[in-house]
C-alpha cells in the first residue's frame, strides 16, 4: 500500500479536488498548525504509523481558513477521515492510540 502525502495550501477547489480524485481510498486530513504544541507531540509517531491510510492531507489551518471553517475546525489537531469525498468519521486530540485505532477501523 502506497501512502500519498501531500499538503494543501493553495485553495478550497485544491482540497475539494484531492477528495474527489482519491475515489473509494480512505483520505486523513490533518488539521494542523506548526506552532501546536499538542500537533507536534502527534506529529513524529503519526507519519510513522500513517502508513495505515492511503491519501493523507495536510492542511496548515490558517492558510486555508475557508476549508477549515467550512469544517467546522475549532482546536488542533483535528482528523477528518473521507471516502468517496464524503466524511466519515472525525478525530480532534492528539491520543495516538485513538488516532490509530480509527484508522485500522476505517481501513478495512
Amino acid at each position: 500500500m502506497i501512502l500519498q502525502k501531500r499538503e494543501v495550501s493553495k485553495k478550497e477547489d485544491e482540497f475539494r479536488a484531492l477528495l474527489k480524485e482519491a475515489g473509494d481510498k480512505l483520505v486523513v486530513v490533518d488539521f494542523s498548525a506548526t506552532w501546536c504544541g499538542p500537533c507536534k507531540k502527534i506529529a513524529p509517531e503519526y507519519e510513522v504509523k500513517a502508513h495505515l491510510s492511503v491519501v493523507n492531507l495536510t492542511l496548515p489551518l490558517f492558510s486555508l481558513q475557508d476549508v477549515s471553517t467550512d469544517c467546522g475546525i475549532s482546536c488542533m489537531p483535528t482528523f477528518h477521515f473521507y471516502k468517496n469525498g464524503k466524511k466519515v468519521d472525525e478525530f480532534s486530540g492528539a491520543n495516538l492510540t485513538t488516532l490509530i485505532e480509527k484508522l485500522e477501523k476505517l481501513r478495512s
